[in-house]
């Protein structure tokens, strides 16, 4: 196990108020390098630490003592009080509604053609923190990991193809979907070095298994390398992912 301890601190980067967690600082004050990054996006309606939980897990991993990593969790600029969700966030708004009777109409093909106002904003506010972070450690896309669950998932894809100028060495969608499919599948290829990881249930109600095979169809249409995880579960990050995901940081 590494020896390097980490802490938590809250910090403003760019526009967002972000969680991050980073080595402490050596007996001699000097400042840990650090040689990789790891950057993760909640999902709509969850509060701005949703995923900070994630870190005990991915740090207790088994790695080498060479590495040392910085993990950074983002909350969403939109908040949700007037949607009767005080503590929830959201990168960009939803009918909540239109999605209800789309899945109970099974027309969830209507959403890959979708390009959610509201998508670029977040984009860029997400493009940023991540530039700030890297040229703080000075690294590159190279030494990131791009991270997010549901809404955030999609955020994750949406600057991977088109926020960063360079993309990330490794992407994790857990419960994600195929959304912008005229803006993405032109540009998808860029991501066919990154390695990919994507999650997804089989029992999934807030985003059905279907959605997540079509976001899959079109990165390997693609020329992409996904490592596919499907499990019998519902809207959730499955041990199994965190698992592979801790590997990925850790490579």
């Amino acid at each position: 196990m590494n020896a390097v301890k980490y802490f938590a601190q809250r910090e403003r980067i760019g526009s967002l108020d972000c969680v991050v967690v980073a080595p402490e600082a050596t007996d001699d004050s000097q400042a840990v390098p650090i040689s990789t990054v790891g950057v993760f996006c909640h999902g709509f309606g969850a509060g701005g630490d949703d995923l900070v939980g994630l870190a005990g897990e991915l740090l207790q991993s088994d790695q080498p003592q060479s590495t040392n990593c910085m993990l950074v969790f983002p909350a969403a600029p939109l908040s949700l009080e007037d949607q009767g969700m005080p503590d929830g966030r959201a990168w960009w708004l939803l009918s909540i509604q239109r999605l209800i009777s789309a899945m109970e109409d099974g027309h969830y093909e209507q959403i890959r053609q979708e390009v959610p106002e509201g998508v670029d904003d977040a984009r860029n506010k997400l493009t940023e923190v991540i530039e700030v972070v890297l040229q703080r450690c000075g690294l590159s896309p190279a030494q990131l990991l791009l991270g997010g669950f549901s809404q955030g998932a999609m955020l994750a894809v949406e600057t991977a193809l088109r926020g960063l100028a360079t993309p990330p060495a490794k992407l994790c969608l857990y419960s994600g979907a195929l959304i912008c499919e005229p803006l993405w599948k032109p540009l998808a290829a860029h991501l066919s070095k990154t390695q990919i990881l994507q999650s997804h249930g089989r029992y999934d109600p807030i985003l059905p298994l279907q959605t997540g095979l079509w976001l899959r169809e079109m990165l390997q249409g693609a020329g992409c390398q996904v490592q596919w995880i499907e499990f019998n579960g519902p809207h959730t990050i499955p041990q199994l992912a965190l698992d592979r995901t801790a590997q990925l940081l850790w490579e």
